[in-house]
């Protein structure tokens, strides 16, 4: 809000009353904005919690509450969410090779913020448990040799 003020050319001093009024009253919360958003935009996008991280920091949220913010994101919630996205997704794969469906489903949720370990485990297991025509690769993720 200090940015928009700014822009609009209000002198800094009457800037500081009117933002240290609306924080009095809390109409200015950057904590209830950081848990909002981070519930609003795991559940609404699937966005992991670096995206989460990159997008607050972006809109000018400190750190700390930032990171306050996340933590509330249980990591099992974050990992289910991120296998829902790899299900939706799978589902329009159907013709593609295993090592093409999985190169983009981990690009998918790196796009979307989730960390590579995580991402790699859920969907070498949502691959194997798919009855879909894609090939089998061993558990290395890498095309058994025949």
């Amino acid at each position: 809000m200090a940015d928009v003020l700014a822009e609009r050319e209000i002198p800094d001093e009457i800037a500081d009353e009117v933002l240290d009024r609306f924080t009095e009253v809390g109409l200015i919360n950057d904590a209830a904005f950081a848990t909002a958003w981070v519930e609003s935009r795991h559940r609404g996008r699937g966005l992991g919690k670096r995206a989460l991280a990159q997008e607050l920091r972006r809109r000018g949220v400190d750190d700390e509450l930032t990171r306050d913010a996340l933590e509330e994101l249980e990591p099992e919630q974050e990992e289910e969410t991120a296998r829902l996205l790899v299900r939706k997704k799978l589902r329009s794969m159907r013709s593609l090779e295993r090592e093409v469906a999985m190169r983009r489903l981990l690009g998918m949720l790196a796009r979307k913020g989730y960390p590579g370990g995580m991402a790699m485990s859920i969907v070498k297991q949502e691959l194997d448990a798919s009855h879909e025509e894609l090939p089998l690769l061993d558990p290395s993720g890498l095309e058994p040799d025949y």
